[in-house]
């Protein structure tokens, strides 16, 4: 295929598989419960953190959580005690434990309280037309407070060298402006344009099939790669082919 062919192949993936009806399956899912700004972010960038393993039981144990926080995530996290934490010491999905979500929980105040927010964290911190810098410095000031050492791995640094997939994610779901209304687009400081895709096992193996991706890890070159190379298709909103490469990859076998 040429570029024009390829372009309108992928659009037409994008228009097949960015519907509400991947909402019912993905979770993406978890932050649409919600309608306040910033109930539909936490709750977002939680779903978002634990996404990886089958999707079935990751919207389940996403479900649990939000039920943990009483689906009510940001008067959680800002009016929390240490009871209401003790609560949460159960959790578990896969590495992600009861110890890791306390110090989100704790870790979310601290940004609301002293950094106004998560929109405002990533938007102050964009480089070079890019959120990837950003993701540096929300990881620099998510652990600026006392940590458990183990917590660390569960947010990733695309500065040194991780595709950082779930962070990624999470910030397609809040920036983007989607009108067919997967993602959620509640974040207006930021351009959909700076956005990376969200890159894994899938997107992976079908960006190489197509001639995006000449890596063979997915790491943060990789993404560079995909990025670059979507970015000549849309320049504007480059992250839509998330939907294309991610449906061809798990429900095409592509």
């Amino acid at each position: 295929m040429n570029k024009t062919e390829l372009k309108e192949f992928l659009d037409n993936k994008v228009e097949q598989y960015n519907n509400r009806d991947f909402i019912e399956s993905d979770p993406v899912q978890i932050p649409h419960l919600f309608t306040k700004k910033e109930d539909v972010e936490i709750a977002g960038f939680l779903a978002a953190t634990i996404s990886w393993g089958k999707r079935p039981m990751i919207i389940k144990n996403c479900l649990l959580m939000m039920d943990l926080l009483n689906n009510n995530p940001h008067d959680f996290v800002m009016h929390h005690t240490n009871e209401d934490l003790e609560k949460l010491a159960d959790f578990k999905h896969r590495t992600f434990n009861g110890i890791d979500l306390q110090f989100f929980i704790t870790s979310l105040k601290n940004i609301y309280t002293n950094h106004k927010g998560l929109e405002e964290l990533f938007a102050k911190n964009i480089s070079n037309n890019s959120l990837q810098p950003a993701i540096h410095e929300f990881k620099k000031v998510f652990f600026e407070i006392p940590h458990p050492a183990r917590t660390t791995k569960h947010v990733s640094d695309p500065l040194k060298g991780s595709a950082a997939k779930r962070i990624n994610m999470f910030l397609r779901w809040m920036v983007r402006q989607d009108k067919l209304g997967v993602d959620l687009g509640i974040w207006k400081r930021i351009s959909p344009s700076y956005l990376s895709c969200p890159l894994d096992v899938h997107t992976g193996n079908v960006g190489r099939k197509l001639g995006f991706i000449s890596r063979n890890q997915n790491d943060a070159k990789a993404l560079l790669e995909l990025d670059t190379n979507l970015r000549k298709l849309d320049p504007i909103d480059p992250v839509k082919y998330d939907f294309a490469l991610f449906g061809l990859g798990v429900f095409e076998g592509f």
